[in-house]
């Protein structure tokens, strides 16, 4: 089992020094624009820069169909807010064009090897033929369902500018940004998101379908006039304590912990690795959420900041961050909280299942959060293969006594 290097057991991290105005000087006695110049340096930021600019260039392709094709591209529910905001989204799009550009040129210029600075600056070039930011619509077919491609790249481009950021800041392990496994994740994380509104419609109708007998219209009328804000803590507290039985279930009974072990695989915890899910186990997930909140019927408005809360909580407590928030960890799930819940250390086994509120884990007796932080994560008597296709296939192929195989 690999574990990763770390800096320290907690506290924030040594400040950046940016407002330095001398190079701030390495223990080897070289400033940091020594160490920037150094062939080795350069090297790295080059494969950074053609990585990422090749990552960037395909959204800006994805973006470009999309405003070609936004009937069968783009979510039904976020069409009319792009509009309203048309000029915007055409900015950002241009811009990330440019970028695409400078990084491939770059990483050209830095690496002996071509490739992926070519790639980014190939895509780059594809995205202005196919119409750069002036694209407009080929299309105006109106569609039932939708691909989600918007809601893919509008996401991943704002989680990764949040993120990768915040992770070098406030890093907890040190650890490459694209460490291993990352392309796993991405695959994970692009079917989750692209699929959305197939996952949705295999959650929603068949709960709609057969507790449409159990739904009080007067009942729900009442609880959809509370405020919004109070139905927000309610959606937690509710789907909370479904989820937290739902996940413990998980981790016990032998045939779902295979389908669960997947997210469990990750040798190496960040924000991208929350991601990492079978779709089994995110679709009883979200019908175990769904109903509780269909029944009581709460308004669209609290549902929908619930899911926009949940987007970035979910990554937050992935991320490879050292923020321990010393008093709100009792309460509110942290990256300590689920960090140790993601642990293979003997200490952290069946600990800290709950979502969002960690006082859940305090009441039934799970919760864990000791002075230190976990030294490695993953599964502790075998690990599911790294491609994604087969991480889909092992649920079918293993079947463990033991939850933790």
């Amino acid at each position: 089992m690999r574990t990763a290097t770390r800096e320290s057991a907690g506290g924030p991290a040594p400040s950046p020094g940016w407002c330095r105005l001398t190079p701030r000087r390495t223990p080897s006695g070289r400033s940091s624009l020594e160490m920037l110049l150094a062939p080795a340096r350069r090297i790295d930021l080059g494969k950074r820069a053609g990585v990422t600019g090749g990552l960037l260039g395909v959204l800006c392709v994805v973006a470009e169909f999309c405003f070609l094709f936004p009937h069968v591209l783009v979510s039904n529910d976020g069409r009319a807010f792009y509009v309203e905001h048309l000029e915007v989204f055409r900015s950002i799009l241009q811009v990330s064009i440019i970028a695409t550009f400078l990084l491939g040129t770059f990483s050209v210029m830095t690496l002996r090897s071509k490739a992926h600075g070519g790639i980014a600056m190939v895509l780059a070039l594809v995205a202005l033929l196919l119409g750069g930011s002036e694209a407009e619509p080929l299309t105006h077919t109106p569609r039932a369902m939708s691909a989600g491609l918007d809601f893919f790249a509008l996401d991943l481009l704002v989680l990764g500018l949040v993120f990768i950021p915040m992770e070098r800041l406030w890093g907890l392990n040190e650890q490459k940004i694209f460490r291993v496994g990352w392309q796993t994740d991405l695959k994970h994380f692009f079917v989750s998101h692209v699929g959305v509104q197939l996952i949705s419609f295999a959650v929603l109708i068949p709960v709609q379908v057969f507790l449409s007998w159990a739904v009080k219209l007067d009942f729900q009328a009442h609880v959809a006039a509370q405020p919004i804000w109070l139905q927000f803590f309610e959606i937690l507290l509710v789907i909370d304590l479904v989820s937290y039985w739902v996940h413990r279930a998980f981790h016990t009974v032998g045939w779902m912990w295979s389908f669960h072990a997947i997210h469990h695989s990750t040798l190496q915890m960040d924000w991208l690795a929350s991601s990492r899910s079978h779709l089994v186990d995110i679709l009883v997930n979200r019908f175990a959420g769904f109903v509780p909140v269909f029944l009581l019927g709460f308004h669209p408005s609290a549902i929908y900041g619930y899911l926009v809360f949940v987007s970035f909580h979910a990554v937050y407590i992935h991320a490879n961050v050292n923020h321990r928030w010393p008093y709100l960890r009792w309460i509110f799930a942290t990256p300590e909280f689920h960090h140790w819940h993601h642990t293979s250390d003997d200490e952290g086994i069946d600990k800290n299942f709950a979502v969002f509120l960690s006082f859940i884990d305090v009441i039934f007796g799970t919760a864990h959060m000791p002075s230190h932080w976990p030294s490695k994560y993953g599964t502790t008597k075998f690990q599911p293969p790294e491609t994604y296709l087969g991480q889909l296939a092992y649920p079918f192929k293993r079947h463990e006594e033991t939850p933790y195989g």
